[in-house]
């Protein structure tokens, strides 16, 4: 654990007591007239069969092309809609960012202030080295933010330069080269304004990438819609410039930028972190050095008193960000202070140096109150802003400064996008479904949002939004904040060990359990511990997200730890499969265990997906491949077990005469989950369904009696395709910003990039497959064991699967539906090997156990040794 809390300070900044666990919650979640109103008539009747939520008016008015030109979301394919890929591998190229920006029927805009800290974490602030940051914390709304980029070749972390060029683009974005080098400074152009050097090759590379940003998008909006435009800092300018590289008002330092108050955009850059981390230097290996916990707090007071200063000279009638923006209104003082001092009584006047006055502290201010000076506007409401007044700061630790990406601080004050004030408590974001959780390419769409214009094609983010008030101290906020981020990064040091383990445990388990089964060592003892084993084995997949429940990545020790709590909920859920009275059935333990896990993931994800987050076999919000939903190796864990859990009630009611309920159970379950798996709200899972609905369509066939042929499988494959197919255009016919990844696809498909979404998919498949070699040989032998073990005669006699299949014949019905969703499962997704792998460990493990109690249940059938010949009865010979 000293790599964990070692550096800068990992363990609560603010108290210094042990994390707790993380703070993500679920929160509730202009096309082609031809296609729309086809589409729509879908949607329509798919919403009405299904119950859903939505009218037929509102379908209509939505397949009418806006009269803006606006040509939907085009973004890339991802689980959130926000750009970043499935599973962390799938993620799709942007549109051309042609889309409209709304400038002729935009209202006035507020003023939006981005403060950049490149590198800033929760484990950064503090109370009395960053008072300006704590205060921000404690006046607005914060979250961890995944600020994922193009990363230098071999490296899996977000430069600097990248990140601002992400926030210019709405879309992931990088710089050519091996390192992280500092952002250029700009040339300067006449009337003040500047221009960034090298954007032509900025712009060549990106276009080069699979993500495809439109560089300039933020500023080229602002300045289309008559907006001025400032920027402070190199890596400020390039979020701030257009499309052609441009800035209106470039300045090195927020004193040298004089009055705030003409601007409707200001993007300012305290790259202090980043500095501190590269020392300056241009070479690239000198990016892998690590700051001192020294170092590391002196840069963050820097940047923390550039906070300090952009706040000091921001109008004071907008300092709280609840009344309008007053286009004379005086700036405070050039002058600024190096520390804050204690708020001045509203009477006084404020000195030079000093913040605007306050009357409020970050931990006594109700969310939402505004300061005795902020009187809202006639018409709204005490604490929130009329639509398009105000200013709003947003800070954000836009890229990585140390070797292993982290997650990053942001926080918003002032009014939101939709009016209302962000309240103090957490951010949320559409494109992850997490309080507490936001994107670096959402910080792009809320900037656009909040100066009252429409996100183009390109910008994939979704904006920042009030997860709720809340009451909780700023420490405590911080302290869950920096919690976060200490669970991806032990998962990244625990994840490689642990698959290790895992992966050399079970193949030497599978070794142990074919020499006795088909040696027969051990007799009837080592068939009753390899059971015992085999139902622990099979249960090993859901305890790795039901470990989530405890905060093993906060203990010491934190590889011992998951294990222990993974090993620990195993034992539990085999403890149950194999205490009841259907252990005596062959698929008894099978069921329970194959239930649990069903139920288990089902219900998770239809509560926000909180034990898949950092989970050894999740997702990591670092990553930022995705937020919410199923993974793709939660899919494969999901349907083995629902499929076999439906084969072992399919078998205990046809055993009692009742064949048709049977059926009807795995129907109405079957379907349940299907859908689940597929439905924008639950699961999100785009390849999953085609391959889930086969696998279930298999189990009734064959329970049914008939027979599966590759006509009903093309058929049924088919259904899946149109299933999920519905459930995409439903998903494409909500508001652009309310979509997931699925409506994201219909967009594509309607702007002629599905192949470059094929191509990537199929290439991130091929890379798991050939890269993953310890699930690529897990899988080999787990398919080695069950037919060249299990399914040939033993010493046992006749084989252990077939006499499996004579006590139970709705496990071949399960096993073959399980091996045929898993297999489709792999061709269709991103994930690869990893999905047979994990469909397998579900699998083989449970129908082991079946098969062993099986054997024990059936008489010997191997032949008895021959006897001696019995003598001849005839008269002896004379």
């Amino acid at each position: 654990m000293a790599s964990a809390h070692s550096g800068h300070g990992r363990a609560c900044p603010a108290t210094g007591g042990p994390a707790t666990r993380p703070a993500f919650r679920r929160v509730a979640g202009t096309v082609p007239t031809a296609a729309s109103l086809l589409s729509a008539l879908l949607s329509a009747l798919l919403f009405v069969l299904l119950g859903l939520p939505g009218t037929p008016e509102a379908f209509a008015a939505s397949a009418v092309p806006h009269t803006s030109g606006a040509q939907g979301i085009s973004g890339a394919l991802d689980a959130s809609g926000a750009g970043t890929g499935v599973s962390g591998a799938l993620g799709v190229p942007g549109g051309s960012g042609d889309g409209v920006t709304g400038a002729s029927a935009v209202t006035p805009p507020g003023r939006v202030v981005i403060i950049g800290v490149p590198g800033l974490e929760w484990s950064d602030l503090d109370r009395e080295r960053t008072p300006n940051l704590w205060r921000l914390a404690g006046e607005g709304g914060s979250a961890s933010m995944s600020t994922r980029a193009v990363p230098p070749p071999e490296r899996g972390i977000t430069c600097p330069a990248a990140g601002w060029l992400t926030v210019s683009a709405g879309q992931r974005a990088g710089a050519p080269g091996t390192g992280c080098e500092p952002p250029r400074a700009p040339e300067a152009t006449p009337g003040g304004g500047a221009s960034v050097p090298g954007w032509d090759e900025l712009t060549a590379f990106n276009a080069t990438t699979s993500y495809r940003p439109v560089l300039g998008q933020l500023g080229g909006l602002a300045a289309e819609a008559g907006l001025k435009v400032a920027a402070v800092g190199p890596g400020a300018a390039l979020a701030a410039a257009d499309k052609s590289g441009k800035i209106g008002k470039y300045a090195a330092s927020v004193e040298e930028l004089g009055d705030l108050s003409p601007y409707g955009l200001i993007v300012v850059e305290a790259d202090d972190l980043a500095r501190a981390w590269t020392g300056d230097a241009l070479a690239a290996d000198d990016v892998l050095a690590t700051m001192t916990i020294q170092a590391r707090r002196e840069a963050v007071a820097r940047a923390d008193r550039v906070v300090g200063t952009v706040l000091d000279r921001l109008p004071p009638s907008l300092a709280d960000g609840t009344t309008p923006a007053s286009p004379t209104a005086s700036t405070a003082p050039e002058t600024t202070a190096p520390e804050t001092p204690a708020p001045a009584p509203a009477s006084e006047t404020t000195a030079p140096g000093t913040r605007a006055p306050e009357t409020t502290t970050p931990e006594t201010t109700a969310p939402g109150a505004t300061t005795p000076e902020a009187t809202p506007s006639e018409g709204t409401v005490p604490g929130t802003a009329a639509p398009g007044t105000g200013t709003t700061v947003l800070v954000a630790g836009l890229a990585d400064t140390s070797v292993a990406p982290h997650l990053h601080v942001a926080i918003a004050r002032g009014p939101s996008p939709g009016g209302e004030t962000y309240p103090r408590g957490y951010l949320t974001a559409a494109s992850t479904r997490q309080d507490g959780l936001v994107t670096n390419t959402d910080l792009t769409a809320t900037a656009i949002g909040l100066l009252g214009l429409q996100s183009p094609n390109g910008v994939v983010g979704r904006a920042w939004q009030g997860g709720g008030a809340s009451e909780e101290p700023v420490a405590a906020t911080v302290e869950k904040l920096a919690d976060d981020d200490l669970a991806s990064q032990v998962l990244r040091e625990v994840r490689g060990p642990f698959f290790a383990v895992f992966v050399a445990v079970q193949i030497l388990f599978y070794l142990l359990a074919a020499v006795a089964i088909r040696r027969g060592w051990g007799g009837s003892r080592a068939l009753t511990a390899i059971q015992v084993v085999a139902v622990v084995s099979g249960a090993i997949a859901v305890s790795t997200f039901l470990a989530q429940l405890i905060p093993w990545w906060s203990l010491p020790a934190p590889m011992v730890w998951v294990i222990v709590t993974i090993l620990g909920f195993a034992c539990a859920v085999a403890g149950v499969a194999l205490s009841g009275p259907w252990r005596a059935h062959p698929l008894g333990p099978l069921t329970v265990v194959a239930a649990i896990t069903s139920v288990a993931l089902l219900a998770d994800v239809m509560t926000g997906s909180a034990l898949q987050v950092n989970a050894v076999t999740g997702y990591e919000p670092v990553t930022g491949g995705r937020f919410y939903g199923f993974s793709n190796i939660a899919f494969a864990v999901y349907a083995a077990g629902t499929i076999l859990a439906l084969a072992g009630i399919a078998q205990w009611l046809i055993s009692g005469g009742r064949r048709t309920l049977a059926l009807a159970v795995c129907a109405a379950y079957g379907g349940l989950a299907v859908f689940a798996d597929g439905w924008p709200a639950w699961g999100a899972d785009f390849g999953g369904v085609p391959a889930f609905l086969v696998g279930v369509a298999i189990l009734m066939i064959l329970v049914s009696g008939g027979r599966v042929s590759p006509m009903r499988l093309i058929l049924v494959g088919l259904a899946g395709s149109l299933l999920i197919g519905a459930i995409a255009v439903a998903d494409w016919m909500r508001p652009a910003d309310q979509r997931t990844h699925l409506g994201a696809f219909v967009q594509q498909v309607l702007d002629g990039e599905a192949w470059t979404v094929v191509g990537r998919k199929f290439g991130a498949m091929i890379g798991v497959t050939v890269g993953n070699w310890s699930l690529s040989l897990l899988t080999l032998v787990a398919l080695a064991f069950l037919f060249l073990v299990l399914d040939r005669p033993s010493r046992w006699g006749a084989s252990a699967l077939g006499r499996a299949y004579t006590l139970a014949p709705a496990l071949r019905a399960g096993l073959i539906g399980a091996l045929a969703c898993s297999l489709i499962g792999f061709l269709m997704n991103d994930s690869g090997i990893a999905i047979p792998a994990m469909a397998l460990t579900v699998a083989v493990p449970l129908t082991l156990a079946a098969c062993v109690r099986a054997v024990r249940l059936s008489p010997p059938t191997t032949p008895g040794r021959s006897s001696v010949p019995a003598a001849s009865t005839a008269p002896p010979s004379p």
